[in-house]
C-alpha cells in the first residue's frame, strides 16, 4: 500500500487540523464541518496529482489553448455519517465524480469494549474499472474501512483505489496494510500517536460525527 502523509510539510492544512482538534471551538459545529470540508479540498488537490490526464484544446475568445483535463472516471464514496463533510470537500474539486454512501458503525453486542462493524445501507454508482475514492475522517482500528471495502468489492473491481482519512492511528494503518491490496493509495492528513483502551485515537479530536452533526442516541 502506498501511503501519503500530507501534514509533514507546513501548509494551511495544519492550520485547519489544529482548529478541528481544539476543544475551545468544538461547540461550533458549522465551523467544524467547514474545516473538515476544507481539509477535503486540500486532500483532493494532492490526490489529483496521481490521476491520469489527457490533452485537450480549449477555444477561448481569442484563440486555441492546449491544456489537460482528468481522464479518469471517479467514484467518490463516504462512510456515513462522519464522512459527509469530507465527501463534500472532495466533491467541490471532483465535481464530475459519481457518488456513493455506505453506513458502517461499531456494534457492541455485549455492551463492552468488544465490537464488530455493521454495514446496513449502501448506495453507490458502478465502480468497475473506475477510480474509487473512499473517504472517512478517522482511521482508528481500520475495521470499518476494510469492511466497507470488502462490501464494495462485491459489486465490481475498481481500476485504482484511493482511501482518504483526516486523522489516523498507527494501528489502523497497520491493519489496512494487512487487508488491502498493495496497489491501494492511502492519503493521511495527519498521523496520531496511538489508540487507547477503547480503540479511540489519541490525541485525536473526539467523535467526528457528533462534532459535525450533534450527539446520537
Amino acid at each position: 500500500m502506498q501511503i501519503h502523509y500530507l501534514s509533514e510539510d507546513n501548509s494551511i492544512l495544519n492550520h485547519f487540523l489544529g482548529q478541528i482538534r481544539n476543544i475551545n471551538v468544538h461547540n461550533d459545529s458549522m465551523r467544524f464541518r467547514r474545516n473538515i470540508e476544507r481539509i477535503g479540498e486540500i486532500m483532493a488537490y494532492e490526490l489529483s496529482k496521481k490521476l491520469q490526464y489527457k490533452s485537450v484544446e480549449i477555444q477561448t475568445p481569442l484563440g486555441i489553448k492546449k491544456t489537460t483535463e482528468i481522464n479518469d472516471q471517479l467514484v467518490l464514496c463516504s462512510i456515513l455519517r462522519a464522512g459527509l463533510p469530507l465527501h463534500l470537500g472532495f466533491l467541490n474539486y471532483f465535481d464530475n465524480a459519481e457518488n456513493g454512501f455506505v453506513s458502517a458503525f461499531r456494534h457492541h453486542p455485549n455492551n463492552d469494549d468488544y465490537f464488530d462493524i455493521l454495514v446496513q445501507y449502501q448506495a453507490i454508482a458502478a465502480i468497475n474499472e473506475k477510480n474509487l475514492i473512499l473517504v472517512d475522517p478517522m482511521l482508528a482500528t481500520g475495521q470499518s474501512i476494510v469492511t466497507v471495502y470488502n462490501k464494495l468489492m462485491e459489486s465490481g473491481t475498481p481500476k485504482e483505489i484511493h482511501i482518504a482519512v483526516v486523522i489516523a492511528a498507527p494501528e489502523g494503518i497497520d491493519y489496512l496494510e494487512k487487508h488491502l491490496p498493495e496497489n491501494c493509495h492511502l492519503w493521511v492528513a495527519t498521523l496520531d500517536e496511538k489508540l487507547n483502551e477503547h480503540s479511540y485515537i489519541v490525541p485525536g479530536l473526539g467523535d467526528a460525527g457528533d462534532l459535525a452533526y450533534g450527539e446520537k442516541l
